[in-house]
């Protein structure tokens, strides 16, 4: 019995009949415009002039709803009365939708789905002017029926027996049972809004997709942002850190070199706080700042810096290589990034073998270093790692990086090779298709 009158007690059963008596107000103009036919038709029966007064009310409601305003507010009145989870109505892109068409001011969605703003809106009014009629009887007999205030009487006929309430304790006990039955339709009425709000004012399937395809493409941008930010910081950690270590041997012996060593680490940790902020200002959802395109044209400051830890380079460049521009440079110049990053932090000394080849049909790069007797190796993926830095002092990777340099590539449509080339050697080879401008 308690467990039955909860919801005449909850604030939002009385909340959403407020919602539902809103559709009756914003109907009134409607309903005036809808008399003006029926009037003209004097000459027509009642019930003739009161069908045709309907349907042109009905129509007036459904060309409401048609109107992309009409659905937002619908929507936003809904949540906050109803209590209901309903998104924000997206636009629908014709490459994720294709039964929908696009205009010169949007997109129109497929008719099926126009027309679930127009069937909301007329049960909507219909639905609410039901409980506001009953609901508001019920609520003056409530009022009324006790002690018999204005005059008021109840009478009941069933099977040829009428029995009257005019007075007494019977008023008072049949004025609680109507007050009962009001917040009784204000409960019915919120139930039956709440149950039909996301089957018709939710997102339909075309915007369904609209929505996966968005999260699909933020997903995207945030695990390219990812494989950025490892790149990046990963490598500039890694050199920073063998740096540092190149200054504290220098410092007394060749204190130039040191300053040089010195002015690296100011760099490339100045570099790294660059890509560090754009990334956060993507990561944050605000409009972020010019992303940091590091291309093939950036390759020398990069093995600058690894000569400044003290490593020897090696590179081996040949063709134009200022013809790979866009997405293929940036890719290639990431690749190698993540290449010398690894031969600092797994290789055995030695020189590092650094190999660019630009021709017209391909992009050639590779990392070649020595790798200790069986240690050094970059590890695979999935694999365990320590956590103590080794005798260079770098620390080991986290094994996410070949791995990502391996979906890059094939996103490319690029051929990628990474393993021993002999007893003492680790080669990390990368063939890009490429097209280069006459």
């Amino acid at each position: 019995m308690i467990k039955g009158l909860r919801p005449l007690l909850r604030r939002s059963t009385y909340a959403g009949a407020l919602f539902a008596f809103g559709g009756v107000l914003a109907s009134l103009p409607l309903l005036s415009l809808a008399l003006l036919p029926a009037l003209a038709w004097r000459s027509a029966p009642e019930s003739v002039q009161f069908g045709v007064a309907l349907l042109v009310w009905a129509a007036l409601i459904g060309l409401v709803g048609l109107a992309r305003t009409t659905r937002r507010v619908l929507v936003l009145s809904a949540r906050r009365l109803l209590g209901v989870a309903l998104p924000e109505p997206v636009a629908v892109g014709t490459s994720t939708t294709p039964p929908a068409r696009s205009t010169a001011t949007g997109t129109v969605p497929p008719r099926a789905d126009r027309w679930r703003t127009p069937l909301w809106l007329l049960l909507h009014v219909a639905v609410g002017w039901t409980g506001a009629l009953a609901g508001g009887v019920l609520l003056f007999a409530g009022l009324t029926l006790p002690g018999g205030w204005l005059d008021a009487e109840a009478g009941l006929s069933l099977f040829g027996r009428t029995a009257r309430v005019s007075g007494g304790w019977e008023s008072w006990a049949v004025g609680l049972g109507c007050l009962l039955l009001a917040a009784a339709v204000c409960a019915g009425v919120t139930k039956v809004l709440r149950w039909t709000a996301p089957r018709l004012l939710g997102p339909s399937s075309a915007e369904r997709l609209a929505l996966a395809a968005e999260r699909e493409l933020r997903l995207a941008e945030r695990n390219r942002l990812a494989h950025e930010l490892h790149d990046s910081i990963g490598h500039t950690l890694t050199t920073t850190t063998i740096q540092a270590a190149v200054v504290g041997e220098l410092m007394d012996t060749d204190p130039v070199a040191a300053r040089a060593a010195l002015r690296s680490i100011e760099e490339s940790a100045r570099a790294a706080l660059e890509d560090l902020d754009y990334v956060l200002g993507v990561l944050r959802e605000r409009e972020a700042e010019t992303a940091p395109a590091r291309t093939l044209a950036d390759l020398p400051e990069l093995l600058d810096r690894l000569r400044h830890a003290g490593a020897v380079v090696e590179p081996e460049l040949s063709g134009d290589l200022t013809q790979v521009q866009g997405t293929l440079s940036r890719a290639a110049y990431r690749i190698l990034q993540e290449g010398l990053t690894n031969a600092m932090r797994h290789g055995a000394g030695g020189p590092i073998e650094v190999r660019v080849t630009a021709t017209p049909g391909a992009l050639e790069v590779g990392v070649v270093n020595a790798t200790g007797a069986g240690v050094g190796t970059p590890a695979p993926s999935g694999a365990g790692t320590s956590e103590r830095p080794d005798r260079r002092g770098a620390f080991p990777t986290s094994g996410h990086g070949l791995p990502g340099l391996a979906e890059r590539v094939r996103l490319l449509h690029g051929e990628f090779d990474a393993g021993p080339d002999g007893p003492r050697r680790w080669r990390l080879a990368v063939r890009l298709p490429v097209r280069l401008p006459a």
